[in-house]
């Protein structure tokens, strides 16, 4: 199964890498879009088991929001520097997104570690694409204004959804520097780490039954200490 996954992930690796080549922005507007479909794909079945009565799990249904929400803005941060400006680009990145959600489905119900394990290759991708951006283009970045978007989600904006999405062992909340382009590539390649480790950490026999969202974590804790 995991080889078969692998194959999947090889698949929109090469659409993504080798199509785009040098167009970063246009790759990364695309990565972006598929990058939040899984996470479309975990939230409908854990509905569909909760609307059915079989299974809830709270917890679940509000990280992988806050990953759809962290992955809404990094597509909005990229067509903001123009990464959706061709209507090529667009139709390729819906077209894939629509098959990949419906081929994610059926693995999440079958086997939700399976589908954890796709989506912790897709996100280690990202995490190295964006790495190797910034050793590239270092320079350049930081000549460059951040865009607004993304200095409301990092810094100035409601961010509790954002702190949804880390998994600290000091249980202390990120709070980013956004002074530049630069400042906001960091962040975005240290928001696909998250994710990685999220969904290793989704991946543990136990993880269905114990897994807590960041906030639920804090809240247990203070519990523990009044």
């Amino acid at each position: 199964m995991k080889f078969l996954i692998r194959l999947i992930v090889s698949f929109f690796v090469f659409i993504v890498d080798i199509v785009y080549g040098n167009r970063s922005y246009a790759r990364f507007y695309v990565l972006e879009t598929i990058a939040r479909v899984p996470y479309f794909s975990y939230l409908s079945v854990l509905h569909l088991y909760e609307t059915l009565g079989l299974w809830r799990k709270a917890d679940l249904l509000k990280v992988h929001f806050a990953e759809t929400w962290n992955e809404l803005h990094h597509l909005l941060i990229m067509e903001s520097l123009g990464g959706n400006r061709h209507w090529s680009d667009r139709a390729i990145a819906h077209s894939i997104g629509v098959i990949y959600y419906w081929v994610v489905v059926p693995i999440y119900m079958l086997s939700p570690r399976y589908a954890y394990y796709l989506m912790e290759l897709i996100e280690n991708h990202a995490y190295h694409t964006y790495d190797e951006h910034l050793k590239m283009h270092e320079a350049e970045l930081k000549t460059q204004s951040a865009p607004q978007v993304a200095i409301n989600y990092y810094r100035d904006g409601d961010l509790y959804m954002f702190e949804e999405t880390q998994f600290t062992s000091n249980h202390r909340f990120r709070r980013p520097k956004i002074d530049n382009l630069y400042d906001v590539f960091v962040n975005i390649r240290d928001d696909e780490y998250e994710h990685v480790r999220t969904m290793e950490a989704l991946q543990l026999p136990e993880a269905r039954q114990t897994f807590k969202s960041p906030h639920t974590v804090l809240e247990l804790i203070a519990d523990k200490t009044d």
